[in-house]
């Protein structure tokens, strides 16, 4: 893992309706604001966009990184994202437009290969900061494993969708459509 990143993500989780984090996210929220508060790097971006009730994942960890000493001004939410795979999608996105290169990408041990993999598949510099947890059972260790099993595979489909829909895309026209032309300007 490197010592200094140019961004930290920290992948959304269950959030009870009552805005309250889970122990999951509580334990991302946590190991985000200590690794900013370290000065490991100068900004987060929460990514995460299903909605637990009323709360929206994203919103709920700025909150928590927020009142754990992070500036508000050094957290940008990502607010799109139903899956792993969409918040490497979405937030790559993000952290292009802040010239982030090397990123910190913050989840559950048991997930951070996958989040990882999915990262630098969408170009990212990305290196794991996992979450420590409570070690699980045999059932939930083999419920995980299952889990991250069908999502890899439906990461794998849903990259291949994406570089299709980007292969048929029509070439951009030589001016923005609906602009009038150098003639019609003329006129």
């Amino acid at each position: 893992m490197p010592e200094r990143a140019d961004a930290i993500v920290v992948l959304g989780c269950r959030v009870l309706p009552s805005g309250r984090l889970t122990t999951a996210a509580s334990r991302r929220a946590a190991k985000a604001a200590e690794a900013y508060l370290a000065g490991v790097a100068p900004h987060i971006v929460t990514s995460g966009g299903r909605r637990w009730g009323a709360q929206i994942e994203a919103e709920a960890l700025r909150r928590a990184l927020v009142r754990a000493g992070v500036p508000e001004q050094a957290v940008t939410t990502e607010l799109w994202s139903l899956t792993t795979h969409e918040n490497a999608v979405f937030s790559a996105e993000i952290l292009r437009r802040r010239g982030a290169r090397r990123v910190l990408v913050v989840t559950c041990v048991w997930h951070v290969e996958r989040a990882i993999r999915n990262f630098r598949k969408v170009g990212v510099d990305a290196w794991p900061l996992p979450s420590e947890g409570v070690r699980a059972g045999a059932l939930r260790r083999v419920y995980r494993r299952g889990h991250e099993l069908v999502c890899t595979w439906l990461d794998q489909r849903a990259l291949r969708r994406a570089h299709a829909l980007v292969r048929a895309m029509p070439r951009p026209a030589s001016r923005v459509s609906g602009a009038p032309s150098a003639e019609e300007n003329a006129r």
